[in-house]
């Protein structure tokens, strides 16, 4: 007998907590998929165990999606997240056969992540240098730690204060399904940390004491407070559209690789599992190798 759908979804959410070492955003994220196909399935096929439906069912839901006005982009998420679903149930020998096996995800035209340039790091960082109180020192170390490492903005923020080594000179972060890396930390940056470590002290009532980053209210910070900075400070630097913790850490690689960085070694940096993924940020430092060569060569 089939177990009901709520212990299913149950059984899911603790199979990607545990087994795939997923964040508790994208479990979260997952769930809501699986619920609002099940409402889907309920309303317009009066199904009300999503183990029970055909790829026809899953294509009207699509083209639903579709004609909601929701991105391929998202629409595909959507489906992978039934599509993982149904790989679990599979895997547990609740279904005979995965629904969505053979689909084939939505085109999707692919987002030019333009970069940050060097200037406009410069200028932000002599923004920063401005300001001395608490939140001023803060913002600056967390510009300065994105730019320099090249971290995620979830692993920022759950950065702790012993995952930094003074004396090592190397800071620890949690990337994606819970794999550690070691990155090694500029002087500069150093310099940033010990001045904001002397400012945090002087906070008063912390209460998440175990973390790097606080509000000046003691508790640590939270993502939205980290793109707002970022926003708030790139604005007065920069005309480009997109200004976001990712666009920091694309500079990062991007400026790596123009400056003759391996690629081998910013994947590492950026705790990517496969090189493919750190391709991405060469488009720029292709540009520029073109520019340099038509400039350059003799025959030009």
């Amino acid at each position: 007998m089939m177990p009901e759908t709520s212990s299913l979804f149950q059984a899911f959410s603790e199979y990607l907590k545990l087994e795939k070492k997923y964040s508790s955003h994208t479990v979260t994220a997952y769930l809501n998929d699986l619920e609002r196909f099940q409402s889907f399935a309920e309303d317009e096929y009066q199904i009300s165990d999503i183990s029970e439906v055909n790829y026809a069912i899953i294509r009207s839901w699509i083209i639903a999606l579709v004609d909601s006005g929701i991105s391929n982009r998202s629409v595909n998420r959507k489906v992978s997240s039934l599509k993982t679903y149904y790989k679990f149930l599979l895997k547990i020998k609740q279904i005979d056969a995965n629904p969505l096996a053979k689909h084939k995800a939505l085109k999707v035209s692919k987002s030019i992540q333009v970069p940050f340039s060097e200037n406009e790091i410069d200028e932000v960082m002599e923004l920063l240098f401005e300001q001395n109180d608490f939140e001023g020192v803060r913002n600056r170390l967390i510009i300065e730690l994105l730019y320099s490492t090249g971290i995620r903005r979830a692993e920022l923020v759950n950065i702790k204060l012993n995952d930094v080594s003074i004396s090592q000179k190397t800071i620890k972060v949690l990337g994606k399904r819970k794999k550690e890396r070691i990155i090694p930390l500029l002087p500069a940056v150093l310099q940033t940390i010990q001045l904001y470590l002397t400012v945090r002290g002087e906070l008063k009532n912390i209460k998440d004491s175990d973390y790097l980053f606080l509000t000046k209210r003691g508790v640590k910070i939270y993502e939205n407070l980290v793109y707002r900075v970022i926003n708030l400070y790139f604005s007065k630097a920069s005309e480009k559209v997109k200004k976001s913790p990712h666009i920091l850490r694309h500079s990062f690689a991007t400026h790596l690789l123009n400056q003759g960085a391996d690629i081998s070694a910013v994947k590492e940096l950026l705790g990517h599992s496969s090189l493919a993924s750190t391709q991405v940020y060469t488009q720029n430092s292709i540009s520029k190798l073109k520019e340099v060569y038509k400039n350059a060569h003799p025959r030009n």
